[in-house]
């Protein structure tokens, strides 16, 4: 593995980390895990997550899941990944950014509406809310099926009470209960243009936020977390104490990064 590219994938069925906070630096990405309390009675962690990193040609993609009854939607929306890896690294490619979030966005709804998919889908216990992040360029772009999060945190956004970038969907998920299997998907999409200066990429699954005593349910309480002179899996990994503190049962998966950003951003006319 060259130090220009790293890929990782997970998922809770291999490693659960229940009692074990984990904390992986992946090049600039950290990735953190936390399985839940066993003494708040939690015996299983079904997240997921995937990182691919290109430093070469300056993207970042990830998925984040949050399955319930078992894990295997998540094992079956990672293996489709890594089957269409090739192709979807060379849409991430593409000369333009514009292009690359277009064909990117075509290629996901693609693999999920494939009837193969869908068949495995309708053979796996349970299901799963899956967030996907592409950082190419300025701009963030993210697919959303379900409850996980993505916050972008800048000074900038943070001045005007800006720190979530999607909107948390319930009664969405992927697998055997199966947005892409009715009359019309339901699921959201956006892109934000990341501000000039240093910009916080932070996914989360629901178990941070819905926390007992919500340390974290606030997003500027994350924000807030990493204005200090500590290193960023320092950071986090406080943050998976404070939860354990708390006495969390859910398990907690985290995908954070900075990117610094050169180019000017939209402003104003006047």
């Amino acid at each position: 593995m060259s130090n220009r590219m790293k890929d990782f994938s997970w998922v809770g069925s291999q490693a659960n980390f229940i009692d074990k906070p984990n904390i992986l630096q992946l090049n600039q990405i950290v990735v953190g895990r936390y399985g839940g309390n066993s003494d708040a009675g939690q015996y299983k962690n079904e997240d997921g997550c995937l990182v691919w990193v290109n430093e070469k040609e300056d993207w970042e993609f990830t998925i984040l899941l949050d399955a319930h009854s078992s894990s295997e939607s998540a094992e079956i929306i990672l293996e489709l990944f890594a089957k269409e890896s090739s192709q979807l690294r060379h849409l991430f490619s593409l000369q333009t950014t514009q292009q690359t979030f277009k064909r990117v966005e075509e290629k996901i709804l693609t693999m999920f509406q494939s009837k193969e998919f869908i068949r495995d889908c309708q053979n796996c216990k349970g299901e799963t809310a899956c967030l996907i992040v592409l950082r190419k360029d300025k701009y963030v772009w993210w697919f959303s099926v379900g409850d996980c999060v993505i916050y972008l945190f800048h000074e900038e956004l943070a001045t005007l009470g800006q720190y979530q970038l999607n909107q948390r969907q319930f009664y969405q998920w992927i697998g055997k209960v199966n947005t892409f299997e009715k009359d019309v998907p339901c699921y959201s999409v956006g892109i934000k243009e990341l501000r000039k200066g240093e910009n916080r990429i932070f996914l989360t699954t629901d178990g941070l936020i819905e926390c007992p005593n919500e340390p974290y349910s606030n997003p500027i309480n994350i924000y807030k977390s990493f204005i200090t002179s500590q290193k960023d899996d320092s950071i986090i990994k406080l943050m998976l104490k404070n939860i354990i503190h708390n006495n969390v049962r859910d398990s907690t998966t985290i995908v954070s990064w900075k990117v610094n950003i050169l180019k000017e951003a939209t402003r104003p006319s006047d």
